[in-house]
């Protein structure tokens, strides 16, 4: 499926949940100069969690990547891509919560774009490439966010994540996964159950609210 953007359209896949939802969400996909598509298995994966708690999740690929116009943009243009696919996500789910987050640079790109959007009442980063990019600007932003990392991240390691996470704010919760790498190999499943709890019955999901059944 397509859903429209300023510069045409961008490819995504939408799972909505059978049954009455709690939220709706998007998740953005690693970098697309480095293969990063919303295929990445930890992209479906983290929807599959979203999904998992009557949360529909909205995958797309940035401009540029697989049948999305538009070209690369360095993280700038991907933001628009992020608000372009809230606003699909907004008309197609009216008065639902919204919940934004990423993975690697989509982490940093979906972050930072919804950080101060209204309509989004929590935030999510999955190994977050704290060695290429500043997430200080989380300090200030009065949502739940969830971090999950890898312990062993090439990007950005459990002990590594740690203080700089400390450091934004009790709003901000972090989940170490031991053993993981930056993409979480031989570790997704548990990465996405941290997911799905944050969100059924973690800061996340208060700020949500509903039943889940």
């Amino acid at each position: 499926m397509n859903i429209p953007a300023p510069h045409g359209h961008l490819e995504a896949a939408h799972r909505e949940p059978p049954g009455t939802l709690r939220g709706a969400g998007v998740v953005g996909h690693p970098h697309p100069l480095q293969g990063g598509t919303m295929h990445t298995k930890a992209v479906f994966r983290a929807a599959q969690a979203l999904a998992d708690v009557k949360i529909a999740a909205l995958r797309f690929n940035f401009r540029g990547v697989g049948t999305s116009t538009g070209s690369y943009d360095g993280g700038n243009g991907e933001k628009d891509d992020v608000l372009a696919s809230l606003d699909w996500l907004e008309e197609r789910h009216p008065g639902l919560p919204l919940v934004v987050g990423g993975f690697s640079f989509g982490s940093m790109v979906a972050l930072s774009a919804a950080a101060d959007d209204p309509r989004v009442v929590a935030l999510f980063g999955v190994g977050l490439p704290i060695r290429m990019y500043d997430y200080g600007f989380l300090a200030d932003v009065k949502k739940p966010i969830l971090v999950v990392q890898g312990e062993e991240d090439e990007f950005g390691s459990g002990p590594e994540v740690e203080p700089v996470i400390a450091a934004l704010g009790t709003h901000v919760t972090l989940a170490r996964i031991a053993g993981a790498d930056h993409y979480f190999e031989g570790h997704v499943d548990e990465m996405k159950a941290v997911l799905s709890e944050y969100f059924q019955n973690g800061p996340g999901g208060e700020v949500i609210g509903g039943n889940i059944g």
